[in-house]
């Protein structure tokens, strides 16, 4: 099997997640810097294999298993890790990571009866604020805490918001397929 550019990305995304924990948790110098970078890079991809697979009209059933996959393990790799360090609460990563996987497992279930479930708008807020809650939290609120404005913790706030409202709306758009019988 042949992977095209997009395929690539995606795989790379994967690739850069142990390498961003390696960053991030050890105690290397302009480690946590390099890991905020890291994810930047990581996150870019996702946007990017996308742009690349509609524009070349390469969408592939691998492309389509992979990259949610790649997603939701960056974004649950950078959350857990932020736990350990102490720089979020677990219950934003339970509310984040339990969103991800009902939504995913909806998705299935819709995907086995034929029927594709495409992205909102709730679920596109909520994906990009919480690369922007990450990268803020990554970064260490810069540069808001000169000026005492805890924009991560805003961000993380609104990104749990969107994932609670975007999941909300998967479940109520496609009940039918939870409660088909």
């Amino acid at each position: 099997m042949k992977l095209n550019l997009a395929n690539k990305l995606t795989i790379l995304r994967i690739f850069l997640i142990p390498v961003f924990m390696l960053f991030l948790l050890n105690k290397v110098p302009y480690g946590e810097s390099i890991a905020a970078l890291i994810f930047v890079v990581a996150a870019l991809t996702d946007t990017l294999d996308g742009y690349i697979a509609r524009k070349r009209n390469q969408i592939t059933t691998l492309g389509k298993f992979i990259d949610p996959l790649a997603d939701k393990l960056l974004v649950s790799a950078a959350l857990i890790s932020l736990v350990q360090m102490g720089k979020l609460s677990a219950w934003v990563v339970v509310i984040i990571i339990s969103r991800e996987f009902t939504i995913s497992i909806l998705r299935a279930v819709a995907a086995s009866e034929g029927v594709v479930i495409a992205a909102s708008w709730w679920g596109k807020a909520k994906t990009i604020t919480q690369i922007v809650a990450i990268i803020a939290l990554l970064i260490n609120n810069f540069p808001f805490r000169y000026v005492g404005i805890p924009m991560d913790q805003i961000m993380m706030y609104a990104a749990v918001i969107f994932t609670i409202i975007s999941g909300i709306d998967y479940l109520r758009l496609n009940k039918q397929m939870i409660l088909k019988e």
